[in-house]
């Protein structure tokens, strides 16, 4: 049985990377790691999602129409409205990059179903989460820096986000896990670092960060009408018998 996601504690959203700890560094950090994720996404229409996804720089991307939607009125323009009701039209948008939207999402299954409402057939959904099993999410337990935006965010785990695209008929189709730092410490995040490399490689299921790749299916249910056509048989009828008058 699946645990409720649906929390009634608001939830503060940063809308920039400077509420973020590290901000500029970490922000660098997450472009490179998404370079070669979104190099993959084509189509006309992409929605950076949140905040944080909005101000990263993904040119890289094959979609040049990059469309920023967040939650209020910033100085860099682009689409407001809430995650739970995203003003689209019904499979009108080929990729969302959603940047820990999950994470202070009140309800994420709403939010999943708004994406799900306007991504077309085959398109991509990009997810960003902090990860509960890694230094970051045992650091958002401790009583320091309370005003962190890390305190906030609810840590949903890898796995529990693609049960829900599975539910959803999504395929994964690329994961990705970078970040080995409490985040809020650590004043080099360059992930070039000896520890960095040698985590990367025998200890990526304690990474801070992870990147979920789902594509949208959806199956025809019309009925395929069969290629033989039925062909009478006809069975021998016996012939009936006469018979002949008597001459009395």
């Amino acid at each position: 049985m699946f645990r409720p996601a649906f929390t009634n504690k608001k939830l503060v959203a940063p809308q920039s990377w400077q509420a973020m700890p590290h901000s500029e560094a970490l922000r660098a950090v997450y472009e490179q790691q998404l370079s070669d994720i979104m190099q993959q996404c084509f189509g006309y229409h992409l929605i950076k999602l949140g905040g944080l996804s909005q101000s990263l720089s993904l040119k890289s991307c094959p979609i040049k129409h990059q469309v920023s939607h967040t939650y209020q009125q910033n100085p860099e323009g682009g689409v407001v409205s809430l995650p739970t009701h995203l003003p689209y039209r019904e499979k009108s948008v080929d990729a969302v990059l959603m940047t820990h939207v999950l994470d202070y999402a009140s309800d994420p299954h709403q939010v999943l179903r708004e994406v799900d409402h306007c991504l077309i057939p085959n398109g991509h959904l990009v997810i960003v989460g902090f990860n509960p099993y890694s230094m970051a999410g045992v650091a958002r337990w401790l009583p320091i820096k309370k005003d962190s935006a890390l305190h906030d965010a609810r840590f949903f785990s890898r796995s529990r986000v693609i049960d829900w695209l599975s539910l959803m008929g999504y395929q994964v189709t690329q994961e990705k896990r970078f970040l080995f730092s409490e985040l809020l410490y650590s004043k080099d995040l360059n992930k070039t670092r000896q520890w960095h490399t040698h985590a990367e490689k025998y200890l990526s299921f304690f990474s801070s960060v992870y990147v979920i790749v789902g594509k949208k299916r959806e199956y025809p249910l019309s009925l395929i009408k069969p290629a033989w056509k039925p062909v009478r048989k006809f069975s021998p009828v016996g012939a009936s018998l006469r018979v002949k008058e008597r001459n009395y």
